[in-house]
């Protein structure tokens, strides 16, 4: 009731003013009530208990985040399609893992070639440690939901699986059931993992599948960027939103954008069928969850670094996001598969104006935070190509 009250009193304060500005065409709007559907994020991240952050196992984890001795080739590493460059994702529609060459827009495949696209676009590891976060309390971290279609859970499960993944990282080097294996067997054979695993796990034999995955989840909870000029709005600071962005906020609470994006990771972490257009480069329909065509509400935190947008790319501005929702609030489906009986009852509750979306757009710019970690190691310990072969 305390914030509420002092919310009201300086929104008050900021129409007064507006109206005394003889300059000033358009007054700031007060936010509803619901609001209370918003959060900042944290200033700590949740860990397992499992899993306690140290030093040594966030260096070790940066490495092998880097480190190309992951894949079955040795020619991609996480970093390959998470780049600190393009806010820990990539600007591709979908990724391009084994047998390519380049970074970002310029990344192809090299020939010849037989592997497929990555069927789903690479989401960013920035404030992935808030997985499953909502308003009301601090998820446990080892059941955080991770992918597209919540196949996993967990950081440290989430980075195994590119591992074992045929056109992410594995390739035709081996096979699927052994894939981690093989790569452990690699790890052991470098002095340099072996003494790192030992100091960040206390353990001779430290190398194993359960501490590589606990070692790049520890990597992954320390890209974080939760000071965005919206957590500071939400922390107390009223100045820090202009009133173009506190008018957004108002029609994206209005519209119906929150219904699904809320809470401090703007996601309730659900499936929902939305009828998102085809993938072109596929060569199949990508059906989603339990064969929906339900996929995962993303964060839509530091969207300004993760473009296109939704689980295949397919929306290359935020401007075209919004437009779609538009279109599917007033009963247009964008993907053949997609009947009208399947898409979410949500929908019914989205409401989106074409005159409202510069103002939307406006507000989620201040959820950017580009104040994350972007280092990238000098050298690793394979001796193998930072990042893979991105250059």
């Amino acid at each position: 009731m305390l914030y509420k009250l002092i919310h009201i009193l300086i929104i008050g304060g900021l129409l007064v003013s507006c109206n005394q500005a003889a300059n000033q065409k358009k007054s700031v709007k007060p936010v509803p009530d619901d609001i209370s559907v918003l959060g900042a994020l944290p200033l700590k991240v949740p860990v397992p208990a499992n899993n306690p952050m140290t030093r040594e196992k966030i260096e070790l984890g940066k490495l092998l985040f880097f480190d190309p001795i992951l894949s079955g080739n040795k020619d991609v590493a996480c970093a390959t399609c998470h780049h600190p460059e393009y806010g820990f994702a990539e600007s591709l529609e979908i990724s391009i893992g084994v047998n390519g060459k380049g970074l970002g827009l310029s990344r192809v495949f090299n020939q010849p070639n037989d592997i497929p696209f990555v069927k789903r676009n690479s989401q960013t590891v920035i404030n992935s440690a808030f997985n499953g976060l909502t308003n009301d309390e601090t998820p446990d971290a080892s059941l955080a939901p991770m992918f597209w279609d919540l196949r996993v859970k967990s950081l440290e499960n989430q980075s195994l699986e590119p591992i074992k993944a045929l056109e992410e990282m594995r390739g035709h080097t081996y096979e699927k059931d052994v894939a981690l294996d093989f790569v452990l067997i690699r790890l052991r054979r470098i002095e340099e993992y072996r003494r790192l695993f030992k100091l960040a796990f206390g353990d001779e034999n430290a190398i194993t599948r359960e501490n590589l995955g606990k070692a790049i989840a520890s990597y992954e909870r320390t890209i974080i960027g939760n000071n965005s000029r919206f957590d500071k709005y939400m922390r107390g600071d009223y100045t820090a939103l202009s009133h173009n962005e506190l008018d957004g906020m108002n029609l994206f609470l209005k519209d119906g954008c929150s219904k699904c994006h809320h809470g401090p990771m703007f996601s309730d972490f659900k499936t929902h069928v939305m009828g998102v257009p085809e993938q072109e480069k596929l060569k199949f329909s990508d059906d989603g969850f339990e064969k929906r065509y339900a996929f995962r509400t993303p964060s839509l935190r530091n969207l300004r670094f993760t473009y296109p947008y939704m689980h295949n790319g397919t929306l290359k501005t935020l401007e075209s996001v919004l437009e779609f929702y538009e279109d599917l609030s007033g009963g247009k489906i964008a993907n053949p598969h997609v009947k009208p009986g399947q898409i979410d009852p949500l929908v019914d509750k989205l409401k989106v104006d074409f005159k409202d979306i510069p103002f939307i757009i406006e507000f989620l710019t201040s959820l950017n935070d580009d104040r994350f970690d972007k280092s990238i190691p000098a050298r690793v310990p394979s001796k193998l190509k930072v990042g893979g072969n991105i250059y």
